[in-house]
């Protein structure tokens, strides 16, 4: 079994023995989403580490426009514990690059791969992408490459 999967699981009983609700509740859909994940497609199978990360991605980003969406409608009370929920699956989830880290590392796909100008994005998208490998949102790395892009 995968070493993600099984620290969920074990993080999901503690949560029930300390009932703590959000974190049981949230932990119980991850598991809930990377079981669908497992038997969709043609055969079931067991996910690794980096799809487990893949769809526990997923799952935040969802929470994070939820929340967005909630606050948007003026339903504080529903924002808060969609971010709450969130920050629990962040928890499993590789650390988030800062906007220094982000930025050099979109220099060196540039400098990488010479593109220059607004139609070389895909090139440097696809450079970037490789390495920032689900530490930024695609949101952020698209922004940064388009202004680094038009800068240079």
């Amino acid at each position: 079994m995968p070493e993600l999967k099984e620290r969920i699981r074990a993080d999901l009983t503690a949560s029930m023995k300390d009932r703590d609700e959000v974190r049981t509740r949230t932990l119980r859909m991850a598991l809930a989403e990377i079981s669908k994940e497992e038997v969709a497609g043609h055969a079931a199978r067991e996910l690794d580490d980096a799809e487990i990360e893949k769809v526990l991605a997923r799952e935040a980003k969802r929470r994070r426009e939820a929340a967005e969406a909630f606050q948007g409608a003026g339903r504080d009370g529903q924002a808060a514990a969609e971010r709450a929920e969130g920050e629990v699956l962040a928890a499993y989830l590789p650390k988030q690059l800062d906007d220094t880290e982000l930025a050099e590392l979109v220099s060196a796909a540039i400098a990488e791969t010479g593109a220059s100008g607004p139609g070389a994005m895909g090139q440097v998208m696809k450079a970037v992408n490789q390495k920032v490998a689900g530490r930024a949102q695609g949101a952020r790395v698209a922004a940064e490459v388009r202004s680094q892009l038009a800068a240079g």
